[in-house]
């Protein structure tokens, strides 16, 4: 989504989920401004962040949306069957869809000819750019230090603790950048490449690609989007790609507290976070060792005494500064994260 694009986010049934619907969430939190509506009959009548939520496409046009986003993250990245007519019926309201789903609106064979009759865009944040290869070391001649946070599950944060990093050091001045690296953090920013939707041996490519990029649109200090776990048993593939391409200096891990087995997949344990700590320094590359510099502790849901408490004993843990850069700001974590740096 353009910067001033007026904008409906997509979420039916799914407005209410934290997890599955983390790119409405994502958007409201950092381009609120350029949101009109919220599509999920669910809630009709109610809002979210201020933002009226309407039953259907017929209602949100009332408010003058130019674009609709795709505001969900389902598993597998598909559309729920349901959605068809809904896209269908965005298109003859004469709506552009922006989609961060695996599948190419671009490409559907119903789709496509209904959007160019009405002569609006389908744009698919996860479609790979052209021309992507293995990395070729032009990562390493980055002239910019670089920040991964990387996770012990997915969605828990990763995103959010980049831009709240970012954030906080552009108020200070930073020549500060979001690198992003999936489709939410490309609807935030304008742009970026969804490195999971990239062929297996082009991950590290990709990543090299967006820190060049992010050096070359003026960042100094590059905070890259993590994605996944190393400890997922189904998406850590695409971390360790994104980990090895990106050439972090530092990373921070992110954590859900409480969190002990990765969700979605039971029987998965998430291991001590001192262990995740040795891990993910054990996993940088040998040509530039990352260290572990900072702990985010995602403490959503819990009162303010027991994020207290969990973030003391992360810290206490790992002998390493945590804090929530969400629930008690990011300038803290920062100064910690500058300090190892220098």
């Amino acid at each position: 989504m353009a910067a001033g694009e007026r904008t409906l986010i997509l979420a039916e049934g799914f407005s209410a989920d934290r997890h599955y619907g983390k790119t409405m969430h994502g958007v409201l939190r950092y381009r609120r401004e350029d949101v009109v509506a919220i599509l999920d009959s669910v809630r009709a009548g109610e809002s979210e962040a201020g933002v009226p939520i309407v039953a259907d496409v017929e209602s949100a046009l009332a408010f003058g949306p130019e674009v609709a986003i795709v505001g969900v993250a389902t598993q597998g990245g598909r559309f729920p069957p349901a959605w068809r007519d809904l896209l269908r019926r965005c298109i003859a309201g004469g709506l552009s869809i922006e989609n961060g789903l695996h599948e190419m609106l671009g490409d559907d064979p119903e789709l496509r000819p209904l959007a160019d009759e009405a002569a609006v865009e389908l744009r698919d944040l996860r479609r790979p750019p052209a021309g992507l290869d293995c990395a070729t070391g032009a990562n390493l001649e980055v002239d910019a230090r670089i920040v991964l946070t990387v996770g012990s599950d997915c969605a828990i944060g990763k995103m959010t603790v980049s831009l709240e990093l970012d954030r906080a050091a552009r108020k200070r001045g930073i020549a500060s950048l979001f690198v992003p690296t999936g489709q939410t953090g490309i609807a935030i920013a304008g742009w970026g490449i969804a490195v999971d939707a990239v062929v297996a041996d082009f991950v590290s490519g990709a990543a090299e690609r967006l820190v060049v990029e992010g050096r070359r649109r003026g960042g100094e200090l590059l905070w890259v989007e993590g994605q996944g776990s190393l400890v997922h048993p189904a998406y850590s593939g695409v971390t360790l790609g994104l980990f090895h391409g990106s050439v972090p200096h530092a990373l921070v891990l992110c954590h859900r507290a409480g969190s002990t087995e990765i969700e979605g997949s039971p029987g998965h344990p998430i291991p001590p976070l001192a262990e995740l700590v040795a891990l993910h320094e054990r996993s940088s590359l040998p040509r530039r060792p990352a260290r572990v510099v900072a702990l985010a502790l995602n403490t959503a849901g819990i009162d303010a005494a027991a994020a207290r408490a969990a973030i003391d004993a992360a810290a206490s843990e790992t002998g390493l500064p945590a804090g929530d850069p969400v629930r008690d700001g990011a300038e803290a974590l920062l100064d910690e994260v500058l300090e190892r740096l220098s």
